[in-house]
């Protein structure tokens, strides 16, 4: 069976939490922090606590580096990375690397966590340095991937310096990226970008309650600059037209997209897709600017354009290198006010190599509104809406494939919970493996779903939570269902234990893949207004 890596923009989920909450920025009575009263929804008496809503910091970075394979053509990375400031000087993140325009590479893909740390040394120049763990991989074939990514877990370290603009900081780095039992193992130059972003959240433990803004004289408005994003989960479909490749068929992929609006109808995007049938583990990711036309209330026409990178091998879908080019439009009808289906087409290409392809597909969209929203009388109110941010070590476990046992398979995991009521959470994972499956690099899984978890209340230290998932592994689709508990440490940080099983399919599908799991891991946990 061939086994390639494939895996998204993880940092799709550290954009949205970022994004939720960027329009409120606070004139803090205190540094870093703003107290506004809260009511109790459908009562007129104030809570005895105030809420205090703290401003955070937060940072992207861009860069971009080519490393010597032997025997091979050099494989350049693009890397996405998104952090939040823990301290002055200290960042913790998520991020991505995929090649773009040299060598054979197409569908190569990493995500792990890094951290990084950064100080100001004299003027406008400050030094950096960063490590970061995960796992992918990829290749020219699926044998070949094998050399060049070996078990697919890798480290990469970094040092160097920068200047900072007054929006911006450019700088070169020192990296060295090491895949384990592969060709990868190099230090090279590194040029990044950074740009920094500011959010607001709110105690994790208040999430749910209403938030008001006063009108009384002095009273400071967090909610002038309202905005909205969306998370748009779907299935895409795309037609080969005149493959080159092995693969000749139709793919279908499962595909997110995050989209934040810079205008009332111009925004930014980031997406994901990955393949469960046709030729499960084709991955892509993308990023780009797109336009919003409204034909009426209810109904939408949105219209993007996205560069990334993505493919398989390119002997079995020739997308070259990994440059993708998908311009797409789709059309939108409303259900309320939150949710809207949508329906797109498309044309995707990869510049440098034969890979052209007609896309379809159907989507529901969740828009997410924040800052607030009028009240009358001056005053205005958000709603305080909880989210999770989970990093932890995943492993598969008494694993069959096929009716055949498998070594264990060891994952490092991204999981973001959005809470839709105090009993009700929607989670988003992505998992990328630094072990080998079936003796090949990159394996890795996509996954959201529900979740139910008991009413969490300040001061409780244990949440417990059971959610069911779906999305795509290597042999397709799967299910992942799962039970554990969050021990808090503070009101924002908590220690998160799951366990459960992963099957393949339903019914006798399920021989394809089956294996109990267990993950341990750290939680950040926050609330942000939304309207």
């Amino acid at each position: 069976m061939n086994k390639r890596f494939s895996s998204v923009f993880a940092v799709m989920g550290l954009a949205l939490i970022a994004d939720q909450a960027m329009a409120a920025q606070p004139v803090a009575p205190a540094p870093g922090q703003l107290v506004l009263p809260a009511l109790n929804e459908g009562q007129g008496t104030a809570r005895p606590e105030p809420i205090k809503l703290t401003k955070a910091d937060g940072m992207f970075m861009l860069d971009y580096q080519v490393i010597p394979v032997p025997g091979n053509k050099s494989i350049d990375l693009l890397g996405f990375h998104a952090f939040t400031k823990l301290n002055d000087w200290m960042y913790l993140g998520i991020g991505a690397h995929a090649p773009m325009i040299k060598g054979e590479y197409g569908g190569f893909m990493t995500v792990g966590v890094t951290a990084h740390a950064q100080r100001k040394l004299f003027g406008n120049v400050f030094g950096n340095a960063g490590l970061s763990m995960g796992g992918g991989g990829g290749g020219k074939s699926v044998q070949h991937s094998i050399e060049l990514s070996g078990t697919g877990g890798y480290v990469k370290s970094y040092v160097g310096l920068g200047y900072e603009f007054e929006s911006f900081s450019v700088g070169a780095n020192v990296a060295r990226m090491k895949f384990k039992d592969s060709a990868i193992n190099n230090s090279q130059f590194n040029l990044f970008i950074q740009a920094p972003f500011t959010y607001v959240i709110g105690p994790y433990s208040r999430s749910g309650e209403t938030l008001f803004s006063s009108a009384r004289p002095g009273a400071t408005d967090v909610f002038s600059a309202p905005s909205e994003s969306i998370l748009t989960m779907g299935l895409d479909n795309f037609v080969q037209i005149k493959p080159e490749g092995a693969n000749k068929g139709n793919i279908n992929l499962v595909d997110l997209q995050f989209s934040h609006f810079m205008s009332s109808d111009s925004f930014w995007f980031v997406n994901a897709a990955l393949g469960y049938r046709g030729r499960p583990l084709y991955n892509q990711a993308l990023g780009g600017i797109g336009y919003r036309a409204r034909l009426s209330p209810q109904v939408n026409l949105y219209g993007q354009l996205g560069i990334g990178s993505g493919g398989y091998a390119p002997e079995t879908i020739n997308t070259g290198p990994g440059l993708l080019l998908y311009p797409k439009v789709s059309a939108e009808y409303m259900i309320n006010k939150n949710f809207g289906l949508a329906l797109s087409t498309g044309y995707l290409l990869a510049p440098k190599g034969s890979s052209k392809n007609y896309t379809f597909g159907a989507a529901l969209n969740y828009h997410l509104h924040t800052g607030g929203s009028g009240k009358g009388g001056g005053s205005e109110s958000a709603l305080l809406r909880g989210n999770r941010l989970h990093l932890f070590q995943q492993t598969e476990t008494k694993v069959v494939s096929r009716g055949a046992p498998q070594p264990n398979i060891n994952m490092v995991s991204i999981q973001l919970d959005n809470i839709v009521n105090e009993n009700i959470y929607l989670p988003i994972q992505v998992s990328a493996a630094y072990t080998a499956y079936l003796t090949y690099p990159g394996y890795g899984e996509i996954l959201a779903g529900v979740g139910v978890q008991n009413t969490h209340r300040k001061g409780d230290r244990f949440q417990f939570f059971g959610h069911l998932m779906a999305g795509t592994n290597v042999h397709g689709a799967i299910f992942k269902t799962g039970v554990g508990l969050n021990l808090g440490l503070s009101d924002q940080w908590a220690m998160y234990g799951v366990a459960g099983q992963t099957m393949a399919g339903l019914g006798s599908s399920r021989d394809k893949f089956r294996s109990d799991y267990f993950g341990l891991g750290l939680s950040m946990r926050f609330s942000v207004p939304t309207r």
